[in-house]
């Protein structure tokens, strides 16, 4: 659900997204909210009771759009209507995992100062941020979950032993990776990856993994234990 629909265009038609629709592994649905609007001016939003700054959506135009989508209430199971807002959870890998386990995502880009509560009260499952600084909208964020579920989803990615070894699976970052040639610019690659020893190069990519992840992120290493 979105006022801007063609912002999702290049990027559901590119990469691992496009060749997953092409599969009809996963398919997607546009829903322009302003065609919900009932005035002849098309109006998707109003200034807010009580005064303030900006302009919010409108719950009634929300709502007819979340219908179309196929939004009800009780919502089916491994159905869900997500907002995207800064006051959300923080998408995360475990996230994008179980939410690649969904049917049926309902995605709403708020847009201006935000969305009338009542909306989010009566069709909102839960709130969904990728960081803590705020956004003209949420259609650049809805493009971050659709990337990150989508290449969970059985069959997206080819290989599934490279998702299971992703950064931030099992709150570990990625060890060092090289690749041809052996040597750039006085820099080599490390012997152990030249052994053949395949049980001792699982061995330095765990330290490795490690020892990254208490470097450059000390408070996954933490949560981790």
């Amino acid at each position: 659900m979105t006022l801007f629909p063609e912002l999702f265009g290049p990027v559901l038609q590119s990469s691992l997204v496009g060749k997953a629709v092409e599969k009809g592994l996963v398919s997607f649905e546009l829903i322009q909210i302003r065609d919900f609007a009932t005035d002849k001016h098309r109006t998707v939003d109003d200034t807010p009771y009580g005064g303030g700054e900006g302009m919010l959506l409108k719950p009634d135009v929300l709502y007819r759009a979340w219908e179309k989508a196929g939004g009800k209430r009780p919502a089916p199971e491994k159905t869900a209507t997500i907002l995207l807002s800064p006051q959300g959870e923080h998408f995360t890998q475990a996230t994008a995992r179980e939410l690649s386990t969904y049917e049926h995502l309902i995605l709403v880009c708020g847009h201006y100062e935000g969305v009338d509560e009542r909306f989010i009260e009566l069709c909102v499952d839960r709130e969904v941020s990728i960081g803590d600084y705020v956004l003209t909208g949420g259609e650049l964020p809805a493009l971050v979950l659709i990337d990150g579920i989508t290449r969970l989803v059985p069959g997206v990615v080819g290989n599934e032993q490279s998702v299971a070894r992703d950064s931030l699976e099992d709150d570990l970052l990625k060890y060092p990776q090289y690749t041809r040639p052996r040597e750039f610019q006085g820099l080599g690659v490390p012997e152990i990856l030249l052994s053949g020893d395949h049980g001792a190069i699982a061995r330095w990519r765990l330290a490795e993994s490690r020892a990254r992840t208490s470097r450059k992120r000390p408070d996954l290493f933490k949560r981790r234990g």
